[in-house]
């Protein structure tokens, strides 16, 4: 396993009034790639280093919200428009006025895939990870949780009301990070505590296991990184993401086009994401190709849960090698 630390070279990239903090790694054609929640730009360590070995520059993003990027208290700057409009900054700003291969990982996979829709020139091809791309529609993807966990616990909805996971997530943010490491990871077998096992009056740490460290894909060096950043950030921009679901739905969701998207295209997921199940009834990882025009193929890693490029490095390393040998 890496040290807590890589030798990685830190910039700041400005889109408007914000500022976004950039890990680059190598030289050559750009990757970008942008983390979801809760984590940071070093969730992709182990692939920033595999692919400045290959001859590409690896840029990992704080997102706003996370670590040293700007971190605005209100809920409409977390739009996926504007998130995306700090991808197409990265690449603007780091990519020799080329377009960029996008790679992102949870909230990062929907930012990625949306970056492709709204950015087409900014975007040569694009993967997401344990997020299938679902085109944003007219109705927000909370209308539709709120109707299939109504009498549930889910932790989108419970995140709707300012302040409250903020305090809970807060109050002590190395515990916090563990269980929610450990009970969305492959070694608890997907998504413990997150949907639909607890009232819907229930606290997200509720049920979950504080497993201790080091978790089965993190040392105690590597989770003090994360703790470190939260400290820093807090928790209102990452979870603010999760209350602008309904602005995206009223803006994105209007759009005339398709939403289909053009650029090759590729999934990768853990066999063991509990994500693939918050439909009940339906695998979300099967309609990951769906409203994609170029699909380079769907990768599922055995054994992984919903951390895959940190639980399964290599072969979540196995499996951008063959989509970027098939550009």
């Amino acid at each position: 396993m890496l040290s807590p630390m890589i030798d990685v070279e830190f910039t700041t990239v400005v889109n408007g009034d914000i500022e976004i903090e950039v890990a680059t790694l190598g030289s050559g054609p750009l990757v970008v790639f942008v983390h979801g929640w809760p984590e940071l730009w070093y969730s992709w360590r182990h692939q920033m280093t595999h692919l400045a070995g290959r001859g590409f520059r690896a840029a990992a993003m704080n997102v706003r919200g996370y670590g040293g990027s700007s971190n605005p208290t209100e809920v409409e700057r977390y739009t996926m428009r504007e998130i995306t409009g700090d991808v197409a900054a990265v690449v603007d700003a780091l990519g020799n006025g080329e377009p960029a291969i996008v790679i992102g990982h949870d909230w990062g996979a929907p930012i990625a895939w949306n970056t492709a829709r709204l950015h087409p020139d900014r975007v040569r091809a694009v993967m997401g990870m344990s997020v299938p791309y679902l085109p944003i529609g007219p109705t927000s993807s909370l209308e539709i949780f709120r109707q299939l966990y109504a009498d549930k616990f889910f932790y989108q909805l419970y995140f709707q009301q300012p302040g409250v996971a903020e305090a809970e997530l807060g109050a002590d943010h190395g515990r916090s990070l563990r269980m929610i490491y450990h009970g969305a990871s492959g070694a608890a077998a997907g998504s413990a505590g997150l949907s639909g096992d607890k009232p819907a009056d229930a606290k997200l740490l509720d049920g979950m296991v504080d497993p201790g460290l080091p978790l089965a894909h993190l040392t105690a060096e590597e989770l003090d990184v994360y703790v470190a950043a939260y400290e820093r950030s807090g928790w209102h921009g990452p979870i603010n993401r999760y209350r602008a679901q309904d602005l995206d739905a009223a803006d994105i969701g209007h759009l005339d086009d398709d939403g289909v998207l053009t650029q090759p295209a590729a999934f990768v997921g853990g066999e063991l994401d509990g994500v693939r199940h918050f439909i009940p009834g339906l695998d979300l990882f099967d309609l990951a190709p769906r409203s994609c025009g170029d699909w380079r193929g769907t990768t599922i890693v055995p054994g992984a849960g919903h951390w895959v490029q940190q639980e399964q490095p290599d072969a979540t390393n196995a499996a951008i090698d063959d989509f970027l040998d098939s550009l």
